[in-house]
């Protein structure tokens, strides 16, 4: 009886030879740099993630919901697009950019590394061959730990805000709310870990086992559940309710509050850099700046146009590089520091869609000023 590796392997052959190659060659992509395979094993994994998204995380929403909804419209933008970024955008991104770019430090080298780097780990540190499982968990907390400063950053430069404020608009976050992002904050994310994961040495095939843990990791903790990980693991790993704060609705009484939580799979860079925020109830998702959360009127094409615009008003001035939390004017859609801005107003600002989940009673939760 094969093994598992070996039944993945089978499984990457088969799709490969039987439904990718043809598909690239109908394309004329065939003789593009990239092995066929990465697309293949691309393809299972993304349907591999689908399924547990669908079968395991959809139903704590409907059982163990944070927020109750009664019309989960909203959500379906998202589920759609998570389905097209992991059968069709992101194999494709992998062949035809990931890949290929991996040549450029000089192709693979067993010796050194699967990448060729001479920064990798096991160049360095050679024990770590005969311990792959270690090497592993070394890789992912270096991913994990570039994830998190590349996530303060996003909320930190208006430029990006404007391109990352598209994944915060959603006023129901739910289990597929991950994948929603503009597709340049996607290319640019991508390029990054793929700079670091290369450099460090993480075999392609290692590399797609890392970003499936990160999104699957990043798709339970979208899910619009109550449950988490208990007092003990909960400071170690990001779970549900924990992420959850870092999406909240401002408080304008305590207007940072919503700077919190930036960790992708492990909590404790938030504990260590001091953007760890526990105890708090579950609040409210979404954005209050009333640019940011128009998003809610449009469909996958209007969100990623009005992102996008954003972000083409903001990365050519200067303001738009100017660290600090921003909303953006109607008129212009230039960065507005919200120091400058009446949280309060924006607060009583009404949502523009029908199907926006009820403002907290107590009235202490209200629209957030952009960048949470």
């Amino acid at each position: 009886m094969p093994s598992l590796p070996q039944l993945w392997s089978h499984l990457v052959d088969w799709l490969s030879s039987h439904a990718v190659a043809p598909a690239l060659d109908l394309l004329h992509l065939g003789k593009l740099s990239g092995d066929p395979r990465d697309i293949a094993a691309s393809l299972l994994i993304a349907a591999l993630q689908i399924g547990i998204i669908g079968f395991v995380f959809r139903p704590l929403e409907t059982f163990f919901p944070a927020e109750k909804w009664s019309d989960r419209r909203l959500t379906l933008v998202d589920r759609n697009y998570t389905v097209m970024m992991l059968l069709g955008i992101f194999p494709l991104f992998t062949y035809l950019i990931l890949m290929p770019f991996s040549h450029l430090f000089g192709g693979a080298d067993a010796a050194t590394s699967g990448t060729g780097s001479p920064l990798a780990i096991t160049h360095w540190a050679p024990w770590f061959n005969g311990h792959p499982y270690v090497l592993f968990g070394v890789y992912y907390v270096v991913y994990d730990f570039t994830y998190y400063w590349m996530h303060r950053t996003q909320h930190a430069l208006p430029w990006w805000w404007a391109l990352h404020s598209m994944h915060h608009s959603t006023r129901q976050m739910s289990c597929w709310t991950n994948d929603r992002g503009n597709l340049i904050d996607g290319f640019i994310q991508s390029m990054i870990l793929a700079v670091v994961g290369l450099a460090m040495g993480v075999d392609p095939d290692e590399f797609a086992w890392l970003m499936l843990l990160g999104e699957l990791v990043q798709n339970l903790s979208h899910t619009n559940t109550r449950l988490g990980f208990g007092r003990l693991f909960g400071r170690v790993f990001v779970d549900p309710r924990f992420h959850r704060l870092h999406h909240m609705l401002v408080d304008p009484e305590r207007p940072k509050l919503h700077n919190c939580n930036f960790g992708q799979v492990l909590s404790i860079w938030d504990v260590l850099f001091g953007t760890a925020l526990y105890g708090e109830p579950p609040r409210p998702t979404g954005v209050g700046d009333p640019v940011v959360d128009a998003d809610n009127d449009y469909g996958l094409l209007g969100l990623h146009w009005a992102s996008t615009k954003r972000f083409l008003r903001t990365v050519f001035r200067r303001e738009g590089w100017t660290p600090g939390e921003v909303a953006f004017d109607p008129d212009t859609l230039r960065p507005v520091p919200v120091d400058q801005l009446d949280l309060h107003a924006l607060a009583r600002h009404p949502p523009s869609h029908a199907a926006a989940p009820p403002a907290a009673t107590d009235g202490t939760v209200a629209g957030e000023s952009a960048a949470a």
